[in-house]
């Protein structure tokens, strides 16, 4: 076991809360041979007994839901509600796996030639692992491991190690279901250790979500070592507003966008772009709303709006870009810097913060800031908006808001984005389907959730099967026979 040790802390006082281990290549190691000494009974157990262990946990976390979102909220900063909805989303996750026995059926098709049938069956492919970040501690996760464990496999999560406490809720509560030891395991530590499962050959396939620069290392380390990819990366989505779109519906949908979980999501709206005479009013209600919002403690009952961001070094970088809008000659119409939280002078916060009339060559405009920070650009016409977009290196999400189906219908199948809301926020899609990054936004073929993640955490077999009607396949086929003749059983 390693020896190195990290500190993790409370973002919302910038205390010390715990000390991280920092696994090495020997950890890892250790983790994958217990993994593979697992996996062939794991394998070889009905997919409904693995999914009846599905169903033990989904119960133990709804019993433990609010220990595991204080935990989520003391570690990361997000609000009470903000960590349960987000554990919500994990369950939905389960549920999915719980009836995923369906999903592995395969196919079949009796004479397919003459006496021959062919089915297909679906393998689990044996140790895979996850790499997530910090900002969905347990959501994030359970986009992969229930998926990947019903399927047959066993599972290795690296979590952040900004966030570590809320992973090892998970593994107590799996081991509690009922899952057999090795199955799944958590390996703390940083890039060293996520290298270490990126090329460690007992490792078949790997999940990942974070930054575009660190999902694409992911990719290429990943498939350079021969190992099937899924990586998520960042994201800048653009929320289009008409002029005839509903102004407290617009508004109610940018304040949870932008400034939802501290703006720290990678399907946040971080660049509203207003059409013709939309602007003003919505930029003066936002801004009225937004100014509302209570920033405050999440470690502690009191209801807030807002937590902090999840490090000083973060905050710094958030603050640092807000001051580069500036200095660019963008207008700062609401903004974050001056919030103060009296009772937590050490704490990492930044208040919402909209930045008006952007142009698409500053950089808060282009690129992800990860913070509750809002930009704002103004175009003519929705070919303008659309255009903007197709600028854009990523691809995760963009919506429109507006009363026009003719102007959602152009949206929809025109913008470069691989999710796609009408008059929603967020438009995240839950468990059933598949989460469609386009572009920078995502690495690989399978993406998570859904049908897909089915797809990516099994192969497939094809069998071709005849049977004679005699037990007998030397008198049955005189191919037999041949083969018979030309390499005789003594090998003469």
């Amino acid at each position: 076991m390693t020896d190195r040790r990290l500190e993790v802390f409370n973002p919302s006082s910038g205390e010390v809360i715990a000390h991280v281990p920092l696994c090495a290549g020997e950890d890892v190691g250790a983790a994958v041979e217990a993994a593979q000494r697992a996996f062939g009974a794991w394998r070889d157990t009905p997919a409904p007994d693995r999914a009846r262990i599905m169903f033990r946990f989904r119960e133990l976390l709804i019993r433990d839901t609010d220990r595991i979102a204080r935990t989520v909220s003391r570690e990361h900063g997000k609000t009470f509600d903000e960590s349960k909805a987000s554990l919500q989303r994990g369950i939905d996750m389960v549920e999915f796996a719980c009836g995923l026995p369906s999903l592995l059926t395969g196919e079949s098709l009796r004479n397919i030639a003459p006496e021959i049938d062919c089915e297909t069956i679906r393998h689990p492919l044996g140790v895979v692992t996850g790499i997530t970040p910090f900002n969905f501690p347990v959501m994030v996760p359970l986009w992969m491991i229930p998926v990947a464990l019903t399927c047959g496999n066993c599972f290795i999560l690296k979590p952040s190690e900004q966030v570590p406490l809320s992973a090892n809720c998970l593994g107590e509560l799996l081991a509690e279901a009922g899952l057999p030891d090795g199955v799944f395991s958590v390996v703390h530590g940083d890039q060293f250790c996520a290298d270490a499962l990126l090329k460690h050959p007992g490792v078949r396939a790997v999940s990942f979500v974070g930054s575009t620069a660190a999902a694409r290392y992911v990719y290429e380390t990943g498939t350079a070592h021969g190992k099937r990819v899924q990586a998520a990366g960042g994201a800048k989505n653009h929320i289009i507003i008409m002029p005839d779109a509903a102004l407290d519906a617009t508004v109610s949908g940018l304040l949870n966008a932008a400034f939802g979980c501290a703006g720290q999501r990678c399907m946040a709206g971080s660049l509203a772009v207003a059409v013709g005479d939309a602007a003003d009013p919505v930029v003066d209600e936002l801004c009225a709303r937004a100014d509302r919002m209570k920033v405050g403690r999440t470690d502690r009952d009191d209801p807030v709006d807002m937590g902090p961001v999840i490090s000083r070094e973060h905050n710094a970088r958030v603050r640092s870009a807000i001051d580069l809008a500036e200095q660019e000659g963008a207008h700062v119409a609401l903004d974050g810097r001056r919030v103060r939280v009296d009772d937590a002078p050490n704490g990492y916060f930044v208040g919402p913060t909209v930045i008006d009339r952007m142009s698409a060559d500053m950089r808060a405009a282009r690129e992800e800031i990860f913070g509750p920070v809002l930009a704002v650009a103004r175009v003519e016409t929705l070919d303008d908006a659309i255009a903007l977009g197709d600028q854009c290196d990523y691809g995760n999400g963009a919506v429109i808001f507006t009363r026009s189906g003719r102007a959602a219908h152009t949206f929809k199948h025109r913008f470069g984005a691989g999710m796609i809301g009408v008059n929603v926020g967020v438009p995240a899609p839950l468990a059933w389907f598949p989460f469609t990054g386009w572009n920078g936004s995502f690495f690989g073929d399978l993406h998570m959730q859904g049908k897909e993640g089915v797809a990516f955490y099994t192969q497939q077999r094809t069998i071709m099967t005849r049977w004679f009607e005699t037990s007998s396949p030397e008198t049955a086929d005189p191919l037999w026979r041949a083969e018979r003749d030309t390499n005789p059983p003594d090998g003469g």
